[in-house]
């Protein structure tokens, strides 16, 4: 079963094209630092831009690199339209991903008993694992613990739950309630605190520039090593908190950039680079950090 330290991959564009062999060797990079999965296709990846075949080609390119490594690929594979959804966990499965990560629908804002009817129907057309994902900054729909709970007692193949909605009490109530569920950090600054309190590895925006210190950050932890763990966490808190002083993938993909892990800064309208301002703060942040290449 997955667990462990995982990057919410960044997809890399040059001439508004997937740029294939800029992904592959990110991809190569997050297994060189010790990342346990990749997952391509998520909020971090801007999938609500991409088409259908470019969704799956991004999954294909993860599945192909990780192969045989040692490192396994969740998917991406949410939509706001359930049967959309169906066909990209079908894929994902096809294709030979590990597992899928459903985020909750966005835009259209079902009730509790929607959201519970839209993850049963995916999580049925599959075999692999489901992960739920809760991210209701970003969908408008919090899944609510019970909800979550519901789900992973009623449906063998729903495992685990990405949680981003920034609330500690909800981690302490799924583990009270449903100690078999795997929680993962969807949050960055509190990857160290979910951890601590039960969670089982992280799935991080941070981890593309810096996944030496987020799989390490996390393999403290599960190995109840935790003023190692928190050390990090503390370390990594001023650009966790610039990595989304615009909204996500914008800083990281300006990060990266700057770095030198991207040839080209491109993004899909409606999202633009940074203000002249945070690009700044961004450069003068990663002046702090060793980013390994």
């Amino acid at each position: 079963m997955l667990s462990g330290a995982m990057s919410a991959l960044i997809t890399p564009f040059k001439n508004n094209k997937i740029d294939e062999q800029t992904y592959i060797r990110l991809i190569e990079r997050q297994i060189k630092y010790g990342m346990q999965a990749c997952v391509p296709v998520g909020t971090t990846g801007e999938s609500a831009t991409l088409s259908h075949k470019e969704h799956m080609q991004c999954i294909e390119i993860a599945v192909c690199t990780c192969k045989n490594k040692g490192v396994k690929v969740l998917a991406g594979a949410g939509s706001n339209c359930t049967q959309e959804a169906i066909e990209l966990a079908q894929f994902a499965q096809k294709c030979g991903a590990d597992a899928i990560l459903c985020v909750s629908p966005y835009y259209n804002k079902p009730t509790q008993e929607g959201l519970y009817q839209h993850y049963k129907a995916v999580a049925n057309s599959v075999e692999i694992p489901l992960m739920l994902y809760n991210v209701p900054g970003r969908t408008g729909v919090n899944i609510e613990p019970q909800t979550a709970i519901r789900l992973f007692k009623d449906i063998e193949n729903i495992f685990a739950i990405k949680e981003a909605n920034g609330h500690m009490d909800t981690i302490v109530e799924l583990n009270t309630h449903a100690q078999d569920l795997l929680i993962f950090s969807g949050d960055d600054a509190i990857n160290y605190p979910i951890l601590a309190n039960g969670g089982k590895g992280v799935i991080s925006v941070t981890g593309n520039l810096l996944p030496d210190k987020i799989s390490k950050l996390t393999e403290y932890a599960l190995y109840g090593k935790l003023t190692e763990s928190k050390a990090i966490n503390n370390e990594l808190y001023d650009i966790n908190r610039v990595l989304f002083c615009e909204s996500n993938p914008i800083p990281i993909k300006a990060a990266m950039f700057i770095a030198g892990l991207l040839d080209t800064l491109e993004y899909r309208l409606p999202l633009l680079q940074p203000s002249r301002e945070n690009m700044r703060l961004i450069e003068n942040t990663l002046q702090n950090y060793e980013v390994l290449k």
